[in-house]
């Protein structure tokens, strides 16, 4: 299957507590970065590599990205209003070619149970992306399919050592520091940024939608030899709380290393 075949799927339900100075006021994926939703910035990513089906699993305000998409072209294309006729009339040149299905998968629902929610969109795909709502990466998602295939796994997740926020120090007992390693990316473990792929078998593993996905699904795949990681070795953040969203807007000030695809 080619990327440009695919669906991604991008979980934007939840309550971004952690967040909250921003999600009190609108989903977390509605954040904006350089003056567009963190959602928005995902979705080009994905689109930079031909993907333009999107399915996003909507849950805490989520009629406020149902409203985004309603408003997206009028915000972001260009719009002719003809005042002197009945009512009035539009003619927007769209910025992007998506085709885009909002999903309300419920206020409180597990992140398992989402995806379960979205299935009849996708019961007939061979394979999909599926990815959170909240952190961008410069990942070639063609190379991340080729892993993909060649793994034969049910799942492939794209895990990376993200950078140390605090410096590693080994003491003796009587005191000494023996070693001290600043920030040293290759000393971080392995996380699950995301930009993943999974496969129709998956379904298999879902169960009743009651878990979070990496509990009861994620730990079954391992189990079953099921999943793969894919390390992707660039650029990855997510935007948990605050200062995140601070750091990826002085980034996209300064020439952001997530923004891969080419200006219309």
């Amino acid at each position: 299957m080619d990327v440009r075949d695919m669906t991604a799927v991008i979980l934007a339900g939840g309550k971004g507590t952690r967040i909250s100075e921003e999600s009190v006021l609108r989903p977390k994926p509605l954040v904006a970065i350089g003056g567009k939703p963190i959602l928005w910035h995902i979705m080009k990513i994905y689109a930079s590599f031909g993907v333009h089906k999107f399915i996003i699993c909507c849950g805490y305000k989520g009629e406020a990205i149902k409203k985004y998409f309603l408003n997206f072209n009028l915000e972001n294309g260009d719009t002719e209003f003809w005042l002197n006729k009945e009512g009035i009339q539009t003619k927007t040149e769209p910025e992007d070619d998506w085709d885009v299905i909002l999903v309300n998968t419920g206020l409180n629902t597990k992140t398992a149970g989402r995806i379960l929610k979205i299935k009849n969109y996708i019961d007939s795909d061979d394979e999909f992306f599926l990815t959170y709502g909240d952190g961008v990466a410069d990942i070639d998602l063609n190379k991340l399919l080729d892993f993909h295939h060649r793994s034969g796994k049910t799942v492939t997740i794209s895990t990376t050592q993200p950078e140390g926020r605090f410096g590693a120090i080994k003491i003796s007992d009587d005191g000494i520091v023996e070693s001290f390693s600043e920030k040293a990316r290759r000393n971080q473990s392995f996380v699950n940024i995301g930009f993943m792929i999974m496969t129709r078998k998956v379904w298999d593993y879902f169960g009743d939608g009651t878990e979070m996905l990496e509990k009861g699904p994620f730990e079954a795949l391992v189990r079953k030899k099921q999943m793969t990681a894919y390390r992707h070795l660039g650029f990855w953040s997510p935007m948990d709380n605050v200062n995140d969203r601070a750091y990826l807007e002085s980034l996209w000030k300064n020439g952001a290393p997530w923004k891969i695809w080419e200006e219309n």
